[in-house]
């Protein structure tokens, strides 16, 4: 037991972080991947960079520990029948460009030896941004709910309209969603979203999901269950990539990635379990304070100078 407690010095990365420490994170992030259906960087990659981790370290290597944590959660979501396999490998196309332009950003700020601070101010607008939309669309749905006369349990998102404007432009190749409901969209859309998540992923770590997620339900318009199950997959694929294309690059320390995938991999399962007695806008705006959580990590260290010991 004295060996979880006591700091562990991980050489590739030369950072000295407690066994338990990373189990426990890995824990965490496997229920709220598996819930959201998100990666869980906004919270196990600022808990990397609070123990000392360098950023360009911090991005790969948790890449490659949710890669593993994904698969599982993924396996569970799809005997749940929340995944659109044909959507998932749609965004595949889009993602690996985007990861592999955010991981060539991440190799020139290596070399301009600012990479801590750019990432670290990226992440905090990223993460209190998405929160605070996917929190007042969570609110508003709520209310909306309580104020109709008929209560139904169709996952329904005020932001709807933008879903159909998206839906509205036929830009050839259109394909339909049917595992998701969707009748008809342009696969551009699809390409676009799953670029801007891919290149969140190779910049921020870790999938992306608190950027893809939302997207998926609120400019494709999938249920937020099958948005999860499907962003899962996808990281799946996308996350590989990543991990591999940093590996190359020298920013994997895949010691720190195993510990971590030893807590993640019973996260996960329990996460993907619990979305089966929640409802699509309770999900979201639970999703809420968790990148805030994360953002505050990142501030504190960058405004103190020094990490979490």
């Amino acid at each position: 037991m004295d060996t979880l407690i006591e700091p562990m010095k991980f050489l590739v990365s030369g950072t000295q972080i407690p066994p338990i420490y990373l189990m426990v994170v890995g824990f965490i992030v496997g229920i709220l991947g598996g819930f959201f259906g998100v990666g869980g960087s906004f919270l196990a990659g600022p808990a990397l960079f609070a123990m000392g981790m360098r950023m360009n370290f911090v991005v790969g290597t948790d890449l490659c520990h949710i890669v593993g944590k994904s698969i599982v959660a993924a396996g569970k979501h799809r005997t749940l029948g929340n995944v659109d396999f044909k959507l998932g490998m749609y965004m595949v196309l889009g993602t690996i460009p985007g990861a592999e332009l955010g991981a060539q950003i991440i190799q020139r700020l290596k070399k301009l030896h600012n990479v801590d601070t750019v990432v670290g101010i990226g992440f905090i607008i990223v993460l209190i941004s998405i929160s605070a939309l996917v929190g007042w669309e969570s609110w508003k749905t709520l209310k909306k709910h309580k104020q109709s006369s008929k209560q139904t349990k169709k996952d329904v998102s005020v932001l709807e309209h933008v879903a159909k404007k998206v839906h509205g432009y036929h830009l050839p190749p259109m394909i339909s969603l049917p595992a998701s409901g969707v009748e008809q969209v342009s696969i551009w859309a699809i390409l676009v979203i799953a670029f801007v998540g891919g290149l969140f992923s190779g910049f921020l770590g870790g999938g992306a999901g608190y950027i893809r997620m939302p997207m998926m339900v609120f400019l494709l318009g999938v249920p937020t269950h099958v948005a999860v199950g499907t962003d899962l997959f996808e990281i799946i694929i996308s996350a590989g990539y990543g991990t591999l294309t940093h590996a190359i690059k020298g920013n994997v320390d895949i010691m720190v990635a195993l510990v971590m995938h030893t807590g993640a991999a019973v996260g996960a399962q329990i996460g993907a379990t619990l979305t089966e007695f929640f409802q699509g806008p309770r999900i979201r705006l639970a999703f809420v304070p968790l990148p805030i959580l994360g953002a505050a990590l990142v501030v504190y260290s960058l405004l103190t100078g020094h990490h979490i010991k």
